[in-house]
């Protein structure tokens, strides 16, 4: 219902539409009487040598979407506003709308079209996003599991109203996410400049450089996997979840093994930094964070635990800035995989002031992080309460009663 400048509740044309053609609900059908798909062998691309001055995008339909521009002039899929597609991830049964031309990265993927004239496409779209599909296992999804799903199928009428009315929603809301994100990088940018220019300690006399080797002691992490998790037992971290699940710190931890898994690991303490050593690009490796919870942890392979009398929340921003990334380029290797030795570790130069300039750097740059990075605060809640009011008026716009046939 819509209210008017009176006050009083005038009803919507979707609401009219719904009242006049389908007052007692909907017929629910499968996707795949809806929708065809495509193989996508002939689009694959040849080569992964990407160059962003190319014009054909490379994409994959998850977060990543666009892994790079190819020249490539040959199995080019020629998507555009008038005849778009879904495209499909078959294991992971995420997906995209594309209406430009595109080609993929492997045969993983599914190349969805509409089947049905009397069905709008862009509404089919919409209302996968609704779906809650579950996958327990890395297999292909469509053909056996997901294209059997049903959704409701309204009139035409119906659906062309309610694609408009998600379209400009979409839009609005892609518009105020944007500006919140550019508002979010430019904090960002401003908190990283800040970080930097803290530790230049200009015009302190009292700062003091040392090698790490000589006020710390670094050792390698263990040697458990991540099918070593249990639901209950030692705390532990996997040094891939550094780049996935934690900030520059941490007070508790997200996984487990067992006690008998853990007699077997390297140990962090409270006030041990935990940092990644091996990545895919040399922008990540060294990516750490400081352990400041009350136990001691678990710490996988591909890390160096360091242990020192330092603030470890102090070393933990100190090894996110330029001149930490300026010296660590002097150590690393590697081509596909990007290594740091933890040895070399003991080489890197560590500005060393009293603990008390130590906690308040530390408290000046928390309020920084929290504001920049915390998705219970600042603009990131935000983004999200966006996102999540979306599909709040999404779900609700999509939600029909179903008819029975028979």
């Amino acid at each position: 219902m819509i209210q008017n400048k009176k006050g009083k509740y005038i009803m919507s044309k979707l609401e009219e539409l719904i009242k006049k053609l389908c007052p007692n609900g909907v017929e629910y059908k499968e996707l795949n009487t809806l929708v065809d798909y495509i193989q996508p062998t002939k689009y694959i691309v040849k080569s992964t040598k990407y160059n962003d001055e190319y014009d054909i995008p490379v994409l994959t339909p998850g977060q990543t979407f666009i892994l790079g521009y190819t020249n490539e002039k040959e199995g080019i899929y020629n998507a555009d506003k008038e005849n778009p597609i879904i495209l499909f991830d078959d294991f992971t049964t995420a997906f995209r709308w594309i209406n430009f031309k595109f080609k993929v990265k492997s045969s993983a993927v599914k190349i969805l079209i509409p089947k049905n004239n009397n069905v709008n496409f862009r509404y089919v779209f919409y209302t996968m996003q609704t779906i809650k599909f579950y996958n327990t296992q890395h297999n292909r999804q469509w053909i056996s599991k997901y294209s059997i799903l049903k959704i409701p199928v309204p009139p035409i009428e119906v659906q062309n109203e309610i694609v408009r009315i998600l379209d400009n929603f979409t839009e609005l809301e892609e518009e105020l996410e944007e500006e919140l994100e550019e508002e979010l990088e430019a904090r960002k940018k401003q908190y990283e400049h800040y970080r930097d220019e803290v530790f230049k300690f200009k015009n302190n006399k009292n700062v003091e450089y040392k090698k790490l080797g000589e006020i710390a002691t670094t050792s390698r992490g263990g040697n458990f996997q991540k099918k070593d998790f249990v639901s209950k037992g030692f705390p532990c971290i996997h040094y891939g979840q550094i780049y996935t699940k934690y900030g520059l710190y941490a007070n508790k931890v997200t996984t487990f093994i067992s006690e008998s898994t853990a007699k077997k690991s390297k140990i962090a303490k409270p006030n041990d930094i935990i940092m990644a050593v091996t990545s895919e690009n040399v922008e990540d490796v060294c990516k750490c964070l400081a352990w400041v919870g009350k136990e001691n942890i678990a710490v996988s392979g591909h890390t160096a635990i360091i242990h020192s009398e330092l603030n470890a929340k102090y070393l933990s921003y100190y090894f996110h800035t330029n001149m930490f990334y300026t010296q660590k380029l002097k150590y690393v290797h590697g081509t596909k995989v990007i290594e740091f030795t933890p040895k070399n570790l003991e080489n890197i130069e560590i500005p060393i002031v009293s603990n008390e300039e130590q906690e308040k750097i530390v408290s000046i740059l928390d309020r920084f992080d929290k504001l920049c990075n915390d998705i219970s605060d600042g603009l990131p809640a935000e983004i999200e309460a966006r996102r999540k009011q979306y599909e709040y008026y999404r779900d609700k716009l999509l939600t029909f009663k179903e008819i029975k046939n028979g």
